[in-house]
């Protein structure tokens, strides 16, 4: 018998330690630009150039020099010869000379001796240009629409810090500052198992006794959504030496963590108990409700060892065990900032009675708007469709035994990152 099983029930907690404790920070990989969304930064990321790189305008008009049009109006505008066309994208751009303009294009190169640039709207040259000479009915203030070198961000200069989970503004940065690829922290990988002879492809034909297996599906999405890899590996046989070959034969393959659900309870038939017993899983049981069961370790085969977390069998013991102990520890592993769920505090509509002693996640639907929660299905750890349901998870606390209508409680958002 296990040290876990004769020291009693873990606490929430401690379990949620225990798993944690099994995944340990990723290594670094490249990746590019087009394949980094989602994933966390490993390194500072500095600039290779200055941002903007050079002086550009901001509006399409005219380069010029501030002094000459001091006193220009829309009663007294200035006249200036053009004496350059500057489109965006031109490196061969000539000095101003005094009494001048440019036509420039926004993001274009201002010119050495301009010090302003003046809104085509603000002279008669209309939307086309084109004019050997434009008057301007508006007198600028030097640096007016020019967007200076490097006041986005100096060349050298830390741009984004490491563990910044990388989006589209984030990876936009790196490709304006020069970067093809960046470091990220590697994914998880994972191999999800379920077993069971009773277990029937979905889609197939179900014989009496037969069940579609839905919990391989449904945790292998959840590892994906965590940001991690997951392989499935479904319909192993309820067969001790079967089930450990399958193992040994996959875990060699860069598997970071085995996530097994089912076979783990008191009854006959644990394949998963069974097997990993004595060989540096232990089992027992959570003061929680839905997922009593666990079980965690690192598994022994044929000198190897992997990190496994073994799951209820029950649907929604097993979702929720996930949400619970697997899914911060693989974000955790992975170096994201905030691997938890955000929690918020809502109130109750209804009311809810729970059992002294274990911590109870419910399923919920949240009014963000009311700043209310109402419960979805009931405690039944079966109910899948209820589960589907809900938005939210109500945690009520080991030594709550009931909660009143409108009383504050603690609210998991299911929909958040």
């Amino acid at each position: 018998m296990s040290t876990w099983s004769q020291a009693g029930p873990r606490s929430v907690s401690e379990h949620a330690a225990a798993v944690a404790a099994l995944l340990p920070p990723t290594g670094t990989e490249p990746v590019a630009l087009a394949a980094a969304s989602g994933r966390v930064l490993a390194e500072d990321l500095t600039a290779g150039v200055a941002l903007p790189p050079f002086d550009n305008s901001a509006m399409d008009g005219y380069a010029v020099r501030a002094a000459d049009l001091a006193g220009a109006s829309a009663e007294s505008p200035v006249e200036l010869p053009v004496a350059a066309d500057i489109p965006a994208g031109r490196t061969d751009v000539p000095a101003l000379a005094p009494g001048t303009g440019a036509r420039i294009m926004t993001g274009a190169p201002v010119p050495e001796g301009a010090d302003a640039i003046v809104p085509v709207e603000q002279t008669d040259a209309g939307p086309g240009g084109g004019l050997d000479r434009v008057r301007i009915h508006e007198a600028p203030q030097p640096g007016a629409f020019v967007r200076r070198a490097g006041e986005d961000a100096a060349s050298g200069a830390v741009v984004l810090r490491a563990g910044t989970v990388l989006a589209a503004p984030q990876i936009g940065l790196a490709a304006a500052v020069g970067r093809a690829e960046l470091p990220v922290r590697r994914r998880p990988h994972v191999l999800v198992l379920s077993t069971g002879s009773e277990l029937v492809a979905p889609g197939g034909t179900l014989a009496p006794g037969q069940i579609y297996e839905s919990n391989g599906t449904m945790l292998a999405v959840a590892v994906r959504e965590a940001g991690a890899t997951a392989e499935q590996l479904s319909f192993v046989p309820d067969d001790v030496e079967r089930f450990r070959a399958v193992l040994a034969e996959k875990v060699g393959d860069g598997v970071d963590l085995v996530l097994t659900s089912g076979g783990v309870s008191a009854g006959a038939y644990e394949v998963v108990k069974v097997a990993m017993t004595g060989h540096g899983v232990e089992f027992g049981k959570v003061a929680m409700q839905p997922g009593g069961p666990q079980g965690c370790g690192r598994l022994e085969l044929g000198g190897t060892e992997v990190a496994t977390v073994t799951l209820p069998g029950n649907p929604v013991s097993s979702q929720v065990s996930f949400e619970v102990f697997v899914r911060p520890a693989l974000r955790a592993a992975a170096g994201h900032p905030a691997p938890a769920r955000p929690v918020v505090t809502a109130r109750l509509s209804g009311t809810l009675s729970s059992p002294a002693g274990r911590r109870q996640f419910r399923r919920g639907l949240l009014d963000a708007a009311a700043g209310t929660v109402s419960e979805v299905g009931s405690t039944g750890s079966h109910l899948i469709a209820a589960l589907a349901r809900a938005d939210c998870l109500i945690d009520l606390p080991a030594d709550t035994t009931s909660v009143a209508d409108g009383e504050q409680v603690a609210v998991w958002l299911l929909d958040a990152p």
